[in-house]
């Protein structure tokens, strides 16, 4: 699923503001950089990286500073919520289950779903939906899109199975160098085990939904429904509406190419580019 992406945008920079955050903190109780190290059982190195902005906090940082300043929670929580940096309120929903599901399995009609994006491919469907924003502003976003990659690095990540429309490898997002660097990303991730990709071909004929969706089963096995209007995200777990949308889905999956042949035609499309 790809969220549009509106005004409700906070610092522009998460990184550099819990940096400051945290340089401030380290200025009130007068303590140098390494002797804030010392306290928070961090390394100076990765003091100076946080303060500079280098990178964004971890949660345990984050934790450690709370301990430090004795403050309950404060500090995680700030990074928690700049570590959503560039998502809408309302796309918070639909992340927060991604985060503990079992089961992703997500339609994309128009544009490749942006866990499975490349830097450069994300880059390029902000610039077209944002065309007046700063570098530092379409930066920001594409570092929001690209963090929600770290599902799939949980102990147990969840099953992700993509259905692709042919549209979605055809549409140029960018130019062709980076249409054929997301192609060839698509057939190198799919070597994951917990990874499946599907093409639905031209034709297939008309497909069986016109709009994206995904379903999402959490631990306790209820799955939910997202789908998106143009400025928001809807989530249900009417017991209809996944239904519905879970017929649709195995149709979509019946009507589309089986996993193998879609890694061969993403190379083969990918190839098509470089020419």
């Amino acid at each position: 699923m790809n969220e549009p992406i509106g005004q409700d945008v906070g610092p522009t920079n998460s990184a550099e503001y819990f940096g400051m955050e945290a340089k401030a903190l380290r200025d009130a109780l007068g303590l140098s950089q390494e002797a804030f190290a010392d306290v928070l059982h961090y390394k100076q190195a990765q003091i100076s990286k946080v303060e500079s902005g280098a990178v964004l906090a971890s949660d345990a940082f984050a934790k450690a500073m709370d301990r430090v300043a004795k403050t309950p929670g404060v500090y995680a929580r700030l990074r928690e919520r700049l570590s959503r940096g560039g998502h809408p309120s309302w796309f918070i929903p639909y992340l927060n289950l991604e985060k503990i599901a079992t089961a992703i399995e997500d339609y994309s009609n128009a544009l490749i779903m942006g866990m499975l994006q490349t830097p450069e491919y994300a880059e390029g469907t902000f610039r077209a939906v944002h065309p007046r924003e700063s570098d530092d502003q379409i930066k920001r976003r594409v570092e929001a899109r690209l963090r929600r990659r770290d599902v799939m690095d949980r102990e147990t990540p969840p099953l992700l199975w993509v259905i692709l429309h042919e549209s979605a490898l055809r549409t140029v997002v960018g130019n062709r160098t980076i249409m054929a660097d997301q192609l060839n990303h698509l057939a190198a991730v799919t070597a994951c085990p917990h990874i499946t990709l599907q093409v639905l071909r031209f034709t297939a004929g008309a497909p069986a939904s016109s709009l994206p969706f995904t379903l999402l089963t959490p631990d306790d096995g209820a799955t939910v429904l997202y789908s998106e209007t143009r400025e928001q995200g809807h989530v249900t777990d009417s017991t209809a509406a996944v239904s519905t949308a879970r017929a649709t889905y195995e149709r979509l999956r019946a009507a589309a190419m089986s996993p193998d042949e879609s890694v061969n035609l993403f190379r083969e499309i990918a190839e098509e580019y470089t020419r």
